[in-house]
C-alpha cells in the first residue's frame, strides 16, 4: 500500500514537470505588458539622510502626491504636497527641492522637444504656506532654484531669465536669443545629444551669479524632416544639425552678476579655434567657475577655474588621448576645492584625486578593470563610493574606498548587476540587483558595511508566471575571435536537439563602448530572443573589439576605422559558430538598430557568403550624414579620413550583396535622419538588388507609438520565418501535396 501511494506521488510531481514551462510567448505578450517588472518609483533622498521622497499618483482619485518615507521602517511619514489640495494645479509629472527643502518646483503640461529636452509648465510650491507660485506664463525650459531658494533661472525662447520669489519680478538675462540662430543657457541639438545635457547654465554658491553657455548656430547648416500628420499637407520640421565635417554652433563662456545686472564674456589664456564646452560647473568657491573646453578632435580636454571676481583664468588640468578623451559629470569639488575625476589614462577608467592646483594627489582605484559609476563622496567618512565591473566585465558591483586608497569595501553581495542611490548622508543605499536569471530586486542596505536591512520589492509574481513558459536559459560563455575572447552569450530552443541542425540569429549592438552581453535581466527584446528560440532558432549575441568595459585598447581599437574590425569579428563569430554540430551554417542571419543596423548590412555585405540574411533597423549607412561630435570622435572629420567614412559604408558595398536584406526606418528621426536609408536604398537599386523595406511614418528613431511596436516586431520575425526558419520550404511542400491531389 505504502509503495502505490508512493508511486502516485511520482506520478504527480513528473506530471507537474511536463505540464510546467509549455505556455509559448506570443509577440502580442512582449508588447502588451505581460512580463513588466515591478519597478521602484524615482526617489529624492532628503537632506537629513532618514528620509526620502517619491512621487506617486492614485488612479482612483487621479491626484498626485510628494510623499514623504522613512529609510528604516519604509513606511510612508507624510504627504508633503497633494495636487487635490491645489487648486490651480490638476496634476503635476516631476518635482525638484529647492536646497533648503522649503520649496518644490512642480512639472506639468510637459512636452517632448529631443531625446532630453522639454517644455513645460512649471510653479513653485512652498511648504511652510502652501502657497503656489507660478514661474511663468509661457512654457520652459529647465528651470533651477538658486542654492539659497530664492530664485529661479530658466530658459525661454532661447534666452535665460531669473525670477525673484521674493519681489515676483522677473528679470531677462539674455535678449539675443533666436530660433536656429542664438541659443542661451540651453543646449543645441548635438550637445544635448552627445554630451548628453540640456542645461547650459549654473549657479554659484552664493546665488549671486549665473555662469552660461551661448551657442551660436547662424552657421550650422539646416536638417528638414517632413511630418506627416493628418492633415491635408505635410509641414516640415527644421532644425540645426551640424554633420560630421560641417559647421559646429560657435561657443561662448558668459557670467551673470545678478547684484550688478551686467554679464560679462569669458576669456582664458589659451588661443582655441573649433572647440567644445562640454561642461561648466561653479566650484566651492563662489566666485570661481570650473569648465572643460575640448578640441574639435576631442582628444584634448583642458579643465579651467575662472575667478570670476579678478576676470582671471587658470589651466588646473589637461587630460591627451591617442583616440578621444572622455567627458563624465564625476567632476567633484571638495571643501578645500580639491577635486575628484575620472580618467582612462592608465588603461582603465578610474578615480583619482587632485589638489585644487591640478596636482595629482593619489589614484584612488587600480586594477585591471573598470570604474563604471561613480556615486559620490561621504566628507564625514572620506569615503568615495562607486560601482565597477571587478567581479567580471559582464557583472557590475557596488563598492566604497577612502579617499586614500585604502579599505575597499565591496556592498553589493550578489553576483550579477547591481546598481545603488545612495541617502543624502550616506548612511543608506538602496540596491537594485537583477540577473540573466533573476528579475530585479530592490532592497535597503548599509553604507558602510552593506548588509541587508530590509527587503523592499521583488518580481516574485514575475518568476511565477515565467515557469509556465517556455524560457531557456542563456548561457554566458567566451568566444576567440581574432586573437581576442570575446563574451558571448546563447539561447537555445527550450526543446533543444543537439543531433539536429538548427538556424542562428545573432544579434548586437557593437558601438564603441556599447554593451549587450551583461548579466541582467530581460529587455523586451530578450522576450523576443526567446520566442525565436520557441520557433527553433539558436540566438547569439557577441560583443566585439570596439565595446566597453574591457579597456581603453580594447575600445578604442577600432579609432579611424568605424566598422572594419567590428565587422570582422562579427562575420568570424558567425563562421566559428557555423562550424558547430547543432548550427546549420547556411542558415545565419543578423540583426541590428541604429549602430546595430550600420553593423548588421555590413555583415550581410561583406560576409555573403556566411550570412544568409540581416535586418537593419534605423542604421547609420554613411557615417558622412551623422552628426560631428559623435562621428569625429572616433573618425576624425571627413576631410581628414575620407577612407575611414567610405571603406566601411554599407552603401559602397551593395554590390556584394547575395542575401536577403530587410531594411527599416521612422521617417521623423531626427537622429539618425532617414536620409541614411534612402540613400541605402538608391544604391541598392542601381546596383540592380533586390531587398525589402519599411518606412513608418512620423516615427522617430526608436520607432513606437500606438500599434508600431508590435507591426514592427511581427514584420521583421515574419521576415526571419520566410529567409531563415523552415516556414518558406514547409509552405511549398504543402503547395505541391494540394497540387498532387487535384490531379
Amino acid at each position: 500500500m505504502k509503495y502505490l501511494k508512493f508511486s502516485f506521488q511520482i506520478c504527480l510531481f513528473v506530471t507537474t514537470i511536463l505540464t510546467a514551462q509549455t505556455k509559448e510567448i506570443t509577440l502580442e505578450d512582449i508588447w502588451n505588458g505581460t512580463f513588466r517588472t515591478e519597478r521602484m518609483d524615482a526617489l529624492h533622498s532628503m537632506a537629513n539622510g532618514q528620509q526620502y521622497s517619491v512621487l506617486n499618483f492614485d488612479r482612483n482619485t487621479r491626484e498626485t502626491t510628494i510623499d514623504i518615507y522613512d529609510y528604516k521602517t519604509l513606511e510612508k511619514v507624510n504627504t508633503l504636497v497633494n495636487s487635490g489640495d491645489i487648486e490651480v494645479l490638476d496634476y503635476f509629472s516631476d518635482y525638484t527641492f529647492s536646497n533648503d527643502e522649503t520649496k518644490v518646483l512642480l512639472a506639468t503640461n510637459e512636452e517632448s522637444i529631443f531625446r532630453r529636452s522639454t517644455l513645460g509648465n512649471y510653479y513653485v510650491y512652498n511648504v511652510k504656506d502652501e502657497s503656489l507660485t507660478s514661474v511663468s506664463e509661457d512654457k520652459i525650459q529647465e528651470p533651477t532654484f538658486s542654492p539659497d531658494g530664492l530664485k529661479v533661472a530658466y530658459g525661454r525662447n532661447n534666452n535665460l531669465y531669473s525670477k525673484d520669489l521674493i519681489s515676483n519680478e522677473t528679470t531677462q538675462i539674455t535678449f539675443d536669443g533666436e530660433k536656429n540662430k542664438i541659443i542661451n543657457g540651453i543646449t543645441d541639438w548635438v550637445y544635448e545629444e552627445e554630451f548628453k545635457f540640456v542645461r547650459a547654465f549654473d549657479w554659484n554658491a552664493a546665488s549671486t551669479k549665473i555662469a552660461f553657455i551661448r551657442f551660436d548656430e547662424t552657421e550650422v547648416p539646416e536638417f528638414s524632416m517632413d511630418v506627416y500628420g493628418t492633415g491635408l499637407y505635410q509641414t516640415q520640421h527644421v532644425f540645426k544639425y551640424p554633420k560630421a565635417g560641417e559647421a559646429n554652433s560657435v561657443v561662448s563662456l558668459h557670467i551673470y552678476d545678478l547684484d550688478s545686472n551686467t554679464t560679462h564674456q569669458v576669456k582664458v589664456n589659451k588661443a582655441y579655434n573649433d572647440f567644445y564646452i562640454p561642461r561648466i560647473k561653479w566650484t566651492k568657491d563662489a566666485d570661481v567657475l570650473s569648465a572643460h573646453y575640448m578640441n574639435r578632435h576631442q582628444n584634448e580636454l583642458d579643465l579651467w577655474f575662472i575667478n570670476a571676481k579678478t576676470s582671471t583664468s587658470s589651466l588646473i588640468l589637461t587630460e591627451t588621448d591617442k583616440a578621444y578623451v572622455e567627458v563624465t559629470d564625476n567632476l567633484t569639488f571638495l571643501k578645500d576645492n580639491s577635486f575628484i575625476w575620472t580618467s582612462e589614462k592608465d588603461g582603465y577608467n578610474h578615480i583619482y584625486h587632485y589638489s585644487k592646483e591640478g596636482d595629482l594627489i593619489n589614484q584612488i582605484t587600480k586594477g585591471n578593470w573598470e570604474v563604471t559609476d561613480y556615486y559620490g563622496y561621504d566628507e564625514k567618512t572620506n569615503t568615495i563610493f562607486y560601482q565597477s565591473v571587478e567581479n567580471g566585465s559582464i557583472n557590475r558591483a557596488v563598492y566604497s574606498i577612502k579617499l586614500n586608497g585604502r579599505n575597499k569595501t565591496r556592498l553589493s553581495k550578489k553576483t550579477g548587476t547591481n546598481a545603488a542611490a545612495f541617502s543624502a548622508d550616506f548612511t543608506y543605499f538602496i540596491n537594485t540587483f537583477s540577473s540573466a536569471t533573476t528579475p530585479p530586486e530592490y532592497s535597503l542596505n548599509n553604507a558602510s558595511s552593506g548588509n541587508l536591512i530590509k527587503s523592499i520589492k521583488d518580481n516574485d509574481e514575475l518568476s511565477k508566471l515565467l515557469l509556465d513558459y517556455k524560457i531557456s536559459e542563456k548561457e554566458f560563455s567566451t568566444i576567440n575571435i581574432n586573437g581576442n575572447d570575446l563574451n558571448m552569450w546563447m539561447i537555445k530552443p527550450a526543446d533543444f536537439e543537439t543531433n539536429k541542425k538548427h538556424p542562428l540569429f545573432m544579434v548586437q549592438y557593437s558601438g564603441p563602448g556599447s554593451q549587450e552581453v551583461a548579466n541582467h535581466w530581460n529587455s523586451a527584446n530578450d522576450y523576443w530572443f526567446q520566442y525565436l528560440a520557441q520557433q527553433g532558432y539558436i540566438i547569439a549575441c557577441v560583443d566585439g573589439r570596439g565595446t566597453g568595459f574591457k579597456g581603453a585598447a580594447f575600445k578604442k581599437v577600432t579609432q579611424k576605422e568605424l566598422g572594419k574590425y567590428e565587422v570582422e569579428d562579427q562575420i568570424e563569430a558567425a563562421k566559428k559558430l557555423g562550424d558547430l554540430p547543432y548550427i546549420d551554417n547556411t542558415r545565419i542571419g543578423i540583426w541590428g538598430w541604429s549602430y546595430g543596423g550600420f553593423m548588421s548590412s555590413n555583415c550581410l555585405f561583406k560576409g555573403n557568403d556566411v550570412f544568409k540574411m540581416a535586418i537593419a533597423v534605423a542604421p547609420v549607412t554613411s557615417w558622412r550624414f551623422y552628426d560631428t561630435i559623435y562621428t569625429e570622435r572616433f573618425l576624425g572629420t571627413p576631410q581628414e579620413n575620407p577612407r575611414g567614412y567610405d571603406d566601411n559604408s554599407p552603401i559602397n558595398h551593395v554590390d556584394r550583396l547575395k542575401g536577403d536584406f530587410l531594411l527599416i526606418h521612422g521617417s521623423a528621426d531626427d537622429n539618425v535622419h532617414v536620409q541614411n536609408t534612402m540613400r541605402l536604398v538608391e544604391a541598392l537599386i542601381q546596383a540592380d538588388k533586390q531587398f525589402d523595406w519599411a518606412i513608418y511614418p512620423d516615427k522617430k528613431h526608436s520607432i513606437y507609438g500606438g500599434n508600431t511596436r508590435l507591426h514592427l516586431y511581427k514584420k521583421m520575425t515574419n521576415f526571419i520565418h520566410e529567409k531563415l526558419g523552415d516556414k518558406s520550404k514547409n509552405e511549398k511542400k504543402s503547395e505541391i501535396k494540394v497540387i498532387e491531389l487535384k490531379q
